[in-house]
């Protein structure tokens, strides 16, 4: 399947506002809320979730821009890769990592509009490229953070 920058565009705007308005009024309590996970992966809670989609979004942009890769992130598989995401940020406030996220979104609009045509067209790509935008979004807003939320006001 071939994009175009508006469809693109389109979905990314859309999943970020479905996230962000989940995000937006959470307590402590909430952004501390531990995910089901299992127990050879890090403790994530919501806010750890937030910025392991924040950190991908990142990413992309940094693809997009055909920056380089972070030396300390080179040759690491996603397993690592994630585990150095939740190092990161899980010391950090609930707040920094929502600041970020909101970053982050303006950035990927910025990187979305200057890419030049062809990287949304140039060749056959899935549905649901580019994945981390709003596909990998959706998956952990639903599967974890809407699933904790709920299981912890029952």
């Amino acid at each position: 399947m071939r994009h175009i920058r508006e469809e693109v565009i389109e979905r990314t705007v859309q999943e970020f506002d479905r996230l962000d308005q989940l995000v937006n009024a959470l307590t402590d309590a909430e952004w501390n809320t531990p995910l089901a996970r299992p127990e050879t992966k890090d403790p994530w809670t919501v806010k750890d979730t937030l910025a392991h989609i924040t950190h991908w979004k990142a990413d992309t942009v940094r693809k997009i821009r055909k920056q380089p890769v972070p030396a300390e992130e080179k040759g690491l598989n996603w397993t690592d890769g994630n585990h150095l995401i939740y190092e990161r940020w899980r010391d950090r406030s609930p707040q920094e990592v929502l600041a970020w996220h909101r970053q982050v979104q303006e950035e990927v609009l910025a990187a979305l509009q200057e890419a030049p045509d062809a990287w949304f067209s140039a060749r056959d790509r899935r549905p649901d490229w580019p994945f981390d935008l709003d596909g990998h979004s959706s998956y952990h807003r639903v599967q974890d953070i809407e699933q904790a939320l709920q299981k912890s006001t029952s």
